[in-house]
């Protein structure tokens, strides 16, 4: 039987279409659309799309009004390159994406331990009419879409297609850990061959995910349907942070009780939202577990090393 595992650290303190050939190997990007028309669903009533730069870096740190979704991939150097791939899920309470700290600076350290990465642009924000009190569908459709395009695109990008996992952060977390529950049930009507290849990812890594505790309660909110299939889990928590820890010990628990392999760092401090920042407490060293994790499942083995 499959196993559980827990680690506690509480110390009490250039745009290219979805057909388009693979980029250039190394730091080249290439965006590619993710829906080879409209995105479904699409009412495209939220205003034209923005973005915010930091004034000393010029990077992007957050967009929204994304009508538009895409994948920005980004490549490892060949020499390091090892075949898995990860989709990116920024944070932003379903609002805005925070583009650079939980997208572009993720893919940099992906990059740096052979994984290919491709960042996702998912639809924010909620459009007029949304109900509040349930999840966006629209970013999860687009989360489905990216994975199974990713699946499709494996030979083109040197990926192995059993070693396509999901990451993501705050709202992000919570879209990953619905795709990572709801593969079985697309949320949109197949558009074509991309969308009848599996959009279950490999393995799913949640950074301070918040929305996966239904509200005043201690349970798994309804779109979180843990089961055996669920694929292989690590979270990543500060224990001082807004958005409940509970969120993270409640998704471990259920896995547990379900036998998937998953592992829980809860970290003294860290508060919320720091993604790849260097901040001077304990969760900054969570993308380390994290690679220790997945080095220790094989997931960054070479493709002739790879393990089932």
């Amino acid at each position: 039987m499959r196993h559980a595992t827990i680690v506690l650290s509480l110390f009490l303190t250039a745009a290219t279409t979805a057909n388009a050939q693979p980029p250039e190997i190394g730091n080249a990007r290439v965006v590619l659309d993710l829906w080879p028309g409209p995105a479904p669903g699409e009412s495209g009533n939220v205003g034209e799309e923005t973005a915010k730069t930091d004034s000393r870096t010029k990077a992007v740190t957050s967009l929204t009004n994304v009508t538009k979704p895409t994948l920005t991939v980004f490549r490892p150097a060949p020499n390091t390159s090892n075949g898995a791939a990860v989709v990116v899920a920024p944070g932003g309470g379903y609002t805005n994406l925070a583009w650079d700290h939980e997208g572009e600076q993720v893919a940099a350290w992906l990059n740096s331990i052979g994984v290919t990465t491709f960042v996702l642009k998912y639809r924010v924000p909620r459009r007029p009419g949304d109900p509040k009190d349930q999840p966006p569908v629209r970013a999860l459709m687009d989360a489905q879409r990216a994975l199974s395009l990713v699946r499709n695109k494996a030979s083109e990008f040197a990926i192995d297609p059993d070693r396509i996992g999901m990451l993501g952060f705050s709202a992000g977390g919570h879209l990953t850990a619905s795709a990572a529950t709801n593969f079985d049930r697309r949320a949109y009507e197949p558009i074509d061959d991309a969308d009848r290849i599996s959009c279950r990812p490999n393995f799913a890594v949640l950074v301070y995910p918040g929305g996966v505790v239904k509200k005043g309660t201690g349970e798994l909110s309804p779109e979180i349907r843990v089961s055996a299939k669920t694929p292989p889990t690590f979270l990543a928590h500060a224990n001082d942070d807004g958005v409940s820890p509970e969120n993270s010990v409640a998704f471990y628990l259920a896995l547990k009780r379900a036998g998937v392999p998953a592992e829980l760092h809860i970290y003294s401090s860290g508060g919320h939202g720091f993604g790849m920042r260097a901040i001077k407490h304990p969760a900054a060293e969570w993308s380390k577990r994290c690679a220790d994790w997945m080095r220790d499942r094989g997931l960054l083995n070479a493709p002739a090393e790879k393990t089932s």
